[in-house]
Order: structure tokens, then C-alpha cells, then sequence
């Protein structure tokens, strides 16, 4: 589909969109997801133990795991730094790019209402490779560390994932009804985990045979396809894309409107509230997810690169098993219990965390989390059913800024607590992310009972 209607005219002062290639085939947005997800969760767990070693190398920690005691409690000062030191890089990485991100993807999550999907997932795709490209060079050369932040803030100006899923997710509700969008939502999600769960197991295996750059070289390998894929197959599914500047307040404002100009088919109280439980649920999952590398590497679990792969790997099948458990659970109940149901579950995993000081009891927690993430999909519908057909670019914008501002959140609060909280409970963080999910919890049922519907003739 062209970027532009024909015959319509650039508004004056405007520059025109950039001719983007023809379609060879019509292709769903899925494989984008997949893929991206895929390279960087090959590159995550990759990235966190490559600063694990760099640090340990200069400080001359060998690792009490390679002695056999890593049973013993009485921590070494050297780890202790090395697992400060790495938490706090992988923070400043976080910080830099959500910084960036907050602004390009409300920009150009509001830019693909007027131009389409595919000209924002073509540059996400291509900001995903420059970081991949970046972090190839810090490990083949040995470059000093401060890189993988430069590789995050060029991800992000482009988009970064989280412009690549607003697109993504503003496409599934162009071609989606109000019937089906809460599954469709969740069969993208589940993709995310589907890929993460299979490039946590390769990655595991393939660090422990063969180092640290080849995968770095796989993910780069795919983040090509994706971008030829993004630009050469994906079918636009706006209806009309027409030329626009991108640079301009227009877009910014289209997203303050979703929250303050009062629409029939809009109430603003629950736009924000359920924006508030998305925040929050995003915030826990992340931040628990920033940490879990840290703490099964270190004592008492001590963890090789082949456990942490199989740990990955269980930290992303709850997008698969969600999936299922959503499938059968809305046949008797409503999208409300269900993430309920999730929320409660997400809770009583990270409360076996905080506690876990074996394997079993860390795969226990995972356990726990097989219906964890039906939550985001309900979420992503109901804000996608209180807005217009032409604003669901500006509000997934809008949705992946609070999850911007949801992950540089979780970076400050887990990264900066779990070091200040080695001396007297490892733990801890997992416990505080298990509190605050009681806040959605209560939010998700209070919007529930007051049904939006019946605000729509009296919108405050």
C-alpha cells in the first residue's frame, strides 16, 4: 500500500513522507515481533554475564562457584563489587535509552496514524540492529563497557523495541474487532515469549560452548532479515497513510488528547487508571526481570550459563501458557478475573524468589508465573476499546511511554535497592515488587465495577 493517497498534496511548510519500498508480499506483523524479541533476549543474558566477566577480570575475581563452595555464605568483598558494578551499568544502559525512548516513541508511535505502521517498525527494526552492531564491536575489541550505553541510545532514538510493539499492537487493532482484540493481543505477546523462551536456551548452550560474540553475530544475522522483512513484506494495515512531517508538536498533542479532551467514546478516568495498573504491572516485571540474572549468578545459587539459559527460558514460557490459560479461561469467565487470576499468581512467584536459595525453589517461582502475563493483553484491549479507530497509533504511543517510563522506574528502584540490600536480604526487591502488584490488583477491580460505559454521557 502507498504511503500516501494519490493526488493529495503535502500541507504547506510540510516535508513528504520518504517514498518506502514496494510490498513483494503481504506479511503479518508477528514474524517482526518474533524476531526482534528473539535477538534480544540472545543478547541480554549475554550482555549482563559479559559484564559479570569484563568486571571480574579487572578485579581479579575468579568466581566462587569454580571452587566448589558456593555454598558457603560468607561473601567475598570482590563479588560483592563485581555484582555492584554490573548492576549499576546494566541501570546506566536502562536510563540512557529509556531517556531517549520516552521522546521517539510517543513521536513516532503518533507519526504512524498519518504515515502507517511500516515506516516506524522499518526504523525500530533498524535501531535494533545498530545496537547489535555496537555491542559486536565492545566484545570482539574489548571496548570499554561505557559503549553498550552509546548502542542503547541509538537504539532508542529510533524507536527502540518499544516502538517497534506500538506499532505492532497499533496494527493487530487495525484489522481486529472489539470480540477478538483482547486474544489477538495476547497471540502477539505470546510470540514475545515463544522467541524468548527459544533464544534463552540457545544462548545458554551457546555461551557456555563457544563464548561470548557469536551470539551477538546471530542476533545481528536476524535483525537484518527482520529489517528487510519490516521494509520489503509487512502489508500496511492503516487504511488511508497520507504524508506528514514527523518533527512536529502535533503528534505530542495527539496523545494529550487521548487523556484530557473528553470524547463520547472515551471516559479519561479509566485511560488513566488502567494506564496507572500498566504502569505498575510493567514495572514489576521488568525490574524483577533487570535482577533475576544477578541473583542466580551470585551466591547462594551460584548459576553457570546453562542453568541461567533454562531460568530464562522459564521466565518466558508464561507468554505461551498465558495464552492457553486465557483461551480457556475467558470461555467462563470475564478479562477482568482473569487478570485477577494473573495478578494473583505474578504475586506468589515473586514471593518464592525473595526466599529462594536453591534451584528448585528458584524453578518453583518460575512455576508460579504460568499465568503471570495475561494481564498486559486484557490491559492493551480495554485502553484499545476506549479509543477511536484513528487514535490507536497515538495510544499505543502513549502505552509504550508508560512503559518507557515503567522500565526506567524498575532500572532505578531494582538496580539501585538490590545492591543496598545484599547485607541483610537478597531477597527484598522480589517482596517489594509482590506489594506493589496489589495496587492493580485493587485498581483493575474497582474500574470493573464502575463500567465505562456508563460514564460516556457524563465524561468529567
Amino acid at each position: 500500500m502507498r504511503t500516501r493517497m494519490e493526488g493529495q498534496a503535502s500541507p504547506p511548510g510540510e516535508s513528504r513522507t520518504p517514498r518506502v519500498p514496494p510490498v513483494l508480499f503481504r506479511g503479518p506483523v508477528e514474524p517482526l515481533v518474533f524476531l526482534a524479541n528473539f535477538a534480544l533476549v540472545l543478547q541480554g543474558p549475554v550482555t549482563t554475564q559479559y559484564l559479570w566477566h569484563r568486571f571480574s577480570a579487572d578485579l581479579g575475581y575468579n568466581g566462587t562457584r569454580d571452587r566448589g563452595d558456593c555454598g558457603n555464605h560468607s561473601v567475598d568483598p570482590r563479588m560483592k563489587e563485581v555484582e555492584t558494578l554490573t548492576s549499576h551499568w546494566t541501570l546506566y544502559m536502562n536510563v540512557g535509552g529509556f531517556l531517549v525512548d520516552i521522546f521517539s516513541s510517543t513521536l513516532l508511535g503518533a507519526w504512524s496514524d498519518q504515515v502507517g505502521r511500516r515506516p516506524l517498525l522499518v526504523l525500530a527494526s533498524f535501531g535494533l540492529l545498530l545496537q547489535a552492531v555496537v555491542s559486536i564491536f565492545v566484545v570482539q575489541l574489548q571496548l570499554h563497557v561505557g559503549y553498550f550505553v552509546l548502542g542503547r541510545i541509538l537504539c532508542a532514538f529510533l524507536g527502540d523495541f518499544s516502538g517497534l510493539l506500538a506499532a505492532s499492537f497499533a496494527s493487530v487493532a487495525d484489522v481486529s474487532s472489539n470480540h477478538n482484540r483482547t486474544f489477538r493481543m495476547a497471540l502477539l505477546e505470546a510470540c514475545i515469549g515463544v522467541a524468548g523462551m527459544l533464544a534463552s536456551l540457545l544462548g545458554g548452550h551457546w555461551l557456555r560452548a563457544q563464548g561470548y560474540a557469536n551470539p551477538f553475530w546471530l542476533a545481528l544475522a536476524l535483525l537484518i532479515v527482520m529489517t528487510l522483512y519490516a521494509a520489503f513484506c509487512f502489508g500496511e494495515t492503516l487504511k488511508e497513510p497520507k504524508s506528514t512531517r514527523l518533527f512536529t508538536l502535533r503528534h505530542h498533542r495527539s496523545i494529550v488528547h487521548l487523556y484530557l479532551s473528553p470524547a463520547p467514546e472515551k471516559s479519561r478516568k479509566h485511560l488513566a487508571l488502567y494506564s496507572l495498573a500498566f504502569f505498575l504491572v510493567i514495572t514489576v516485571h521488568f525490574g524483577a526481570q533487570d535482577i533475576l540474572t544477578i541473583y542466580e549468578l551470585s551466591t547462594p545459587l551460584c548459576w553457570d550459563s546453562k542453568l541461567i539459559g533454562y531460568g530464562s527460558a522459564a521466565q518466558h514460557l508464561p507468554y505461551l501458557t498465558s495464552l492457553l490459560g486465557l483461551r480457556l479461561l475467558q470461555c467462563c469467565l470475564a478479562d477482568t478475573w482473569v487478570a485477577e487470576i494473573g495478578l494473583t499468581f505474578n504475586i506468589l512467584g515473586l514471593v518464592v524468589f525473595a526466599f529462594a536459595t536453591i534451584t528448585a525453589l528458584m524453578f518453583t517461582g518460575y512455576g508460579l508465573l504460568f499465568l503471570s502475563l495475561v494481564i498486559t493483553p486484557i490491559i492493551r484491549a480495554k485502553l484499545s476499546k476506549l479509543v477511536g479507530e484513528s487514535e490507536q497509533g497515538a495510544l499505543f504511543s502513549a502505552v509504550a511511554c508508560v512503559s518507557s517510563l515503567a522500565m526506567l522506574a524498575a532500572s532505578g528502584i531494582f538496580n539501585s535497592l538490590y545492591p543496598a540490600t545484599l547485607n541483610f536480604m537478597k531477597g527484598f526487591p522480589f517482596l517489594l515488587g509482590a506489594g506493589l502488584l496489589f495496587i492493580p490488583a485493587i485498581l483493575i477491580g474497582m474500574l470493573e465495577r464502575n463500567n465505562p460505559h456508563s460514564e460516556f454521557q457524563n465524561i468529567s
